[in-house]
């Protein structure tokens, strides 16, 4: 009931001053085809097919989505020194409750163990390291994502002047040191270096994984 009466008072409301969208049947459709997307990198011409409005459209849509802090665009890191990285962003919905209703992903279990749980915990946790900075009055937080051609990913990078802080973010209690294999390729890219990091997970305290490397758990965030 909450999040029926939120979606309606959103568009109704925030929408309508933002922007003239028209159809607003399909523009809650293309928040849903969006919230099934969380985690993902961004594939915006899928998702115009699959609400069945143009390319543009789904581009002022979007805008309106982030504009609204409704979904974020994580940007994938490259400097001038590294060409094989992709330029693509990742898009992640900030409220996983939202997500959850859009796709109708709503009971407990269904959350914990249905095949979107990894995306919505990544979300999730993408959600509360942005909050931090936030709180801050960081409004453009130094958070990155890493990924190449040859398809070595690294989930958040937080970055402070030359220096690389590499996480990676698992849906399990039992992490282990080739959870963060990628993050050796810190140490071949030029220009920066790379410094302490660690797996987001739900283990219950912190503790050392490998070398600099720590377990992080979820609730500390």
């Amino acid at each position: 009931m909450f999040y029926g009466a939120y979606v309606r008072t959103y568009i109704e409301r925030d929408v309508r001053e933002l922007t003239q969208v028209g159809d607003e049947v399909k523009f809650t459709k293309f928040m849903a085809v969006m919230a099934a997307r969380t985690g993902q990198l961004l594939n915006l011409s899928a998702v115009a097919s699959d609400v069945g409005i143009s390319q543009p459209t789904a581009d002022r849509w979007l805008s309106v989505l982030t504009a609204s802090n409704i979904v974020y665009l994580l940007q994938p890191y490259s400097n001038n020194l590294v060409k094989r990285a992709v330029k693509t962003p990742k898009l992640y919905f900030l409220d996983t409750g939202l997500a959850a209703y859009l796709t109708k992903w709503n009971t407990v279990d269904v959350l914990k163990n249905g095949a979107m749980a990894d995306a919505f915990f990544e979300s999730f946790v993408v959600s509360e390291v942005l909050k931090s900075y936030y709180n801050q009055g960081v409004l453009d937080p130094p958070l990155y994502f890493y990924r190449d051609k040859d398809q070595r990913e690294i989930d958040l990078l937080v970055a402070e002047g030359d220096v690389l802080y590499p996480l990676e973010i698992k849906k399990h209690a039992d992490p282990k040191a080739n959870d963060i294999t990628a993050f050796d390729v810190l140490e071949r890219l030029p220009g920066v270096r790379r410094g302490p990091g660690g797996v987001i997970c739900t283990y219950d305290r912190m503790v050392t994984l490998k070398g600099q490397d720590r377990v992080i758990p979820v609730g500390y965030l």
